[in-house]
């Protein structure tokens, strides 16, 4: 597993790309196309990718079908982002699935150099075996979450009967654009025509959170472009209701085959309740649901009491309370502020935030100042890691120098944290203090690890 994730670390990396799918068709067709043997997901946007895809495979399971996920990028270990049967591919079946498609690449690498073009990135490679994988299975269907925009994201050589919108921000602004209508125009890639040639004809179906105006056009817009029946939050769909509960929250949803009361989600956030409902959506636009049709009641709360999203939220310990959260862009961080004020009562709560270099670190700092008593700033390790000098003089704009400490790795800075929540000699106080790691995937994933959390 190693020496694979070596050879693939060799390659251009995810935060690296170019706007083609030559390499990733051209490699499809000599496998034999294998990602068009099973129908499909299809799950982009900017934030709440990953739950999205997880809720719905989940989902799916609930109603017996047997399901390949996509999910990027990985909290732990490379093998999440391949799941069959909601669990991870085993090390020794990623790396055979991996060996098996090597010659195949190499040809690829071959031709696009030789062509001037660059060889396959780590990306591409990953999504080529993620495919190939659920073809052999095989599976029911596979819940694909883009990589990074959607037009030329390599996950895009599947024609998927239901495209998934989540909530759309500014990110990766240098690849998809410097606005939300240019960004929303690559996302929308996702939304396809039909297949002509079908038997049985199937509508393709496009499932919408809600979004920016401008960018709700862009995606209506693509939907007519492209002959896609459309589902929207708020319209065709949404959340009737939402109460806190221990572990999570109670739902009311209305979706598009009739309201699913009694929804248990052990997930925190209204986010995540939408999250749901834009779930739920899209597996009744998968099974034709409608007015006259709902999808089993008993099935769909099995389905969301068995959903998990890993470092979202995600409680490590108690005492003080520990949560991960891989908010990594100030939407995101909003997202978790709004969780930590509505459902959340806490007496002291610290933060400890490590961030990307490439992330808009003041947004996140900005959204999370109102809800955390004191932070501490630190580098998760990454490469690609804020210098902890540089994240601490923003952290000391927006907190002010007696609300920030500074730590030079992960485990130090929870440590840290530990002592500030416990501090002083109020014991309410001690019995009531929270921590909460954020600002980046990488951080949340680093922190599991820490607590030993198996990846899942």
């Amino acid at each position: 597993m190693a020496l694979v994730e070596a050879e693939l670390d060799q390659r251009w990396p995810e935060t690296k790309i170019e706007p083609s799918l030559a390499r990733i068709a051209a490699l499809m067709d000599l496998l034999g196309s294998p990602q068009q043997s099973y129908p499909s997901i299809h799950v982009a946007g900017t934030n709440g990718k990953t739950s999205v895809t997880r809720m719905i495979d989940s989902l799916l399971t609930a109603l017996h079908r047997r399901t390949g996920r996509i999910t990027s990028p990985h909290l732990q270990l490379a093998t999440e982002r391949i799941a069959i049967d909601n669990a991870p591919i085993t090390p020794g079946r990623y790396v055979e699935t991996f060996r098996e498609l090597q010659p195949f690449v190499e040809m690829i690498d071959k031709q696009s150099e030789a062509a001037g073009g660059p060889a396959m990135s780590k990306f591409e490679v990953l999504t080529a075996m993620a495919y190939a994988a659920f073809a052999e299975a095989p599976v029911d269907v596979a819940v694909v979450e883009t990589g990074m925009g959607g037009r030329w994201d390599a996950t895009n050589v599947i024609d998927s009967q239901v495209a998934v919108i989540t909530p759309i921000g500014l990110d990766h602004t240098e690849y998809l654009g410097p606005d939300l209508t240019s960004i929303a125009g690559e996302k929308a890639g996702i939304i396809k025509k039909a297949p002509a040639n079908e038997l049985v004809p199937i509508d393709t179906v496009a499932v919408i959170a809600q979004q920016e105006p401008e960018v709700m056009d862009v995606l209506l817009r693509r939907a007519v472009e492209v002959d896609a029946a459309v589902a929207r939050e708020g319209s065709e769909f949404q959340v009737l209701a939402r109460r806190v509960a221990v572990g999570g929250q109670v739902l009311e949803l209305q979706g598009l085959g009739g309201v699913y009361e009694d929804i248990f989600l052990p997930l925190h956030g209204e986010h995540q309740a939408r999250n749901a409902a834009l779930a739920l959506a899209a597996v009744e636009a998968f099974f034709g649901a409608g007015a006259s049709r709902q999808l089993d009641i008993d099935a769909v709360r099995a389905g969301f009491a068995g959903s998990v999203s890993p470092g979202r939220m995600e409680r490590m310990r108690s005492a003080p309370t520990i949560f991960i959260d891989a908010a990594h862009n100030p939407h995101g961080a909003a997202a978790l502020a709004a969780t930590l004020t509505s459902e959340f009562d806490f007496r002291k709560l610290v933060g400890v935030i490590a961030v990307l270099g490439d992330k808009d670190a003041g947004g996140i700092l900005d959204a999370l100042e109102p809800v955390f008593d004191e932070i501490v700033v630190t580098e998760n390790g990454s490469p690609r890691a804020m210098p902890v000098d540089d994240l601490a003089n923003l952290a000391v704009q927006r907190f002010g120098d007696e609300r920030v400490a500074v730590a030079h790795d992960l485990a130090d800075a929870i440590e840290t944290a530990i002592a500030l929540a416990e501090g002083g000699e109020d014991a309410e106080l001690i019995s009531g203090a929270g921590i909460v790691i954020t600002g980046s995937v990488v951080t949340a994933g680093a922190a599991r690890s820490l607590f030993g959390k198996d990846p899942a």
